[in-house]
């Protein structure tokens, strides 16, 4: 869940106009929790909320292009790149908040504040790197959002065609979600939300309780799964990884809130504890899923728990539900920043032009499922795109402009590992597009040779 957050200092603008980049925008703080200061403990358990979401459901389809062993050498590689990552974001906005005499930004600010304070080459940039960070939220967000209609509507699907004995598309499943995701979309504030993301905890933690004993009964020999699969998966396993783990967009407004914001970053900081929890979490529940199904292993781990059982239909429905009131929380993101685009263009009936802006931009997320409805492809798709530049290679960019002119130590260690880090992003984003891209057309290929055959 992004937020905004800004600073009301005058020097703040005065900053940024003396360098030539546009100042930030007057806007409401809809982060409403930066009212009172948070404790550290606090911090982490909103990381934790933030980044543990759907994408520990295709954690073992992950495994599955990975093997087992390679498994948890990626996971915590990725998640090592990803927690680093997060951390140059911080750190360089500490740098900021003393340059500009202000103690609080979001992730676009910093951006945009790090080039027009930077060297002298890189201050026209400012703009450009405040709107490519923007866009990578959009773009994040709202494949989020599509992610989670295919999930709720697969989920769905198995329990109704269980008990009718019937088989249909399941882009009709997807297209069905619309109603009630338009429903939800309509919900104006992120306060009545609290109701809603309350009860998604609930059903996701049950929903994974129960599908965690299902994975830990009659496992078979770790010896009987691929260690280390074929190299050609792996960028999507990395893409997949990158997705489940990053919360690069609750970073500064969680840091922003904070009673002491040091401590949100330093080895033991809570940066470093929550994705540490997470790198368990996610690696547990992909080593068990792909250890229990094997190469049958689905998108989302709860489509291979047994459909007979009442227990596993309880999953399904819990998840779905989960799911389903947590696409309300990631839609407030780009639906948000439509709204702030569009209030200016149409200043007649704000409330008539939301309603309609929310109603297209639902329409277009479960569009764009109905187009693309595979999970594990899709989400890694996501990572690869967005996530690969977004989390790692636009932070490691920051904490170069960021330290240019003060130095980048002996040797300019701090450029080659930035280049190394970009490198790496870099990779994940051609080959796990690459890879993503083509499992999607297999798919369309597979549905075709379907379609002929039964005709």
């Amino acid at each position: 869940m992004v937020t905004t957050c800004t600073s009301t200092q005058p020097a703040t603008t005065a900053a940024i106009n003396d360098s030539g980049a546009t100042p930030p925008e007057e806007k409401e703080t809809t982060n409403e929790m930066h009212s009172v200061a948070s404790s550290d403990c606090e911090v982490l358990t909103h990381l934790l909320k933030a980044a543990l979401g759907t994408g520990v459901l295709a954690m073992p389809i992950g495994f599955k292009n990975a093997g087992l062993s390679m498994g948890v050498l990626g996971s915590v590689l990725a998640t090592a790149v990803c927690t680093h990552c997060a951390y140059l974001v911080v750190k360089s906005a500490h740098i900021l908040y003393v340059r500009t005499k202000v103690n609080a930004m979001t992730f676009q600010e910093v951006g945009e504040v790090t080039f027009a304070t930077g060297p002298d080459w890189g201050k026209k940039f400012s703009r450009t790197a405040r709107y490519t960070i923007l866009i990578g939220l959009f773009a994040t967000y709202f494949g989020t959002c599509s992610v989670y209609t295919v999930i709720v509507a697969n989920n769905i699907q198995q329990v109704v065609e269980h008990y009718t004995n019937t088989s249909s598309d399941q882009r009709w499943y997807i297209a069905g979600t619309l109603p009630p995701l338009i429903l939800l979309g309509w919900v104006p504030s992120l306060k009545w939300l609290v109701p809603v993301s309350m009860t998604a905890n609930v059903s996701m933690t049950v929903g994974l309780g129960i599908t965690l004993y299902y994975l830990v009964q009659d496992i078979p020999p770790i010896s009987d799964r691929v260690q280390f699969a074929h190299p050609y998966g792996w960028p999507q396993f990395f893409s997949i990884v990158i997705f489940a783990v990053q919360a690069i967009g609750v970073v500064m407004p969680l840091e922003n809130g904070m009673k002491t914001p040091r401590d949100f970053i330093g080895f033991c900081g809570v940066l470093t504890q929550a994705m540490t929890l997470l790198c368990v979490i996610y690696t547990t529940i992909g080593f068990l899923g792909y250890l229990k199904y094997g190469d049958s292993t689905q998108g989302s781990i709860t489509l291979n728990l047994p459909v007979q059982e009442v227990a596993a239909q309880s999953v399904k429905i819990l998840i779905a539900f989960g799911v389903y009131c947590t696409y309300g929380l990631q839609f407030v993101v780009p639906v948000q920043m439509l709204l702030n685009a569009t209030r200016d263009k149409f200043p007649v009936s704000p409330l008539l032009v939301s309603y309609i802006v929310r109603t297209l931009l639902v329409t277009a997320t479960v569009g764009l499922a109905v187009a693309v409805p595979t999970i594990g492809p899709f989400m890694s798709l996501i990572g690869a795109l967005c996530m690969s530049v977004l989390g790692i290679m636009v932070p490691a960019l920051i904490e170069v402009v960021t330290f240019w002119d003060s130095g980048l130590g002996r040797f300019k260690w701090l450029l080659w590992k930035n280049v190394l880090v970009c490198v790496f992003g870099l990779m994940a984003l051609m080959f796990g597009t690459y890879t993503s891209i083509e499992e999607i057309i297999l798919v369309y290929s597979s549905d075709e040779k379907l379609r002929i055959l039964q005709n």
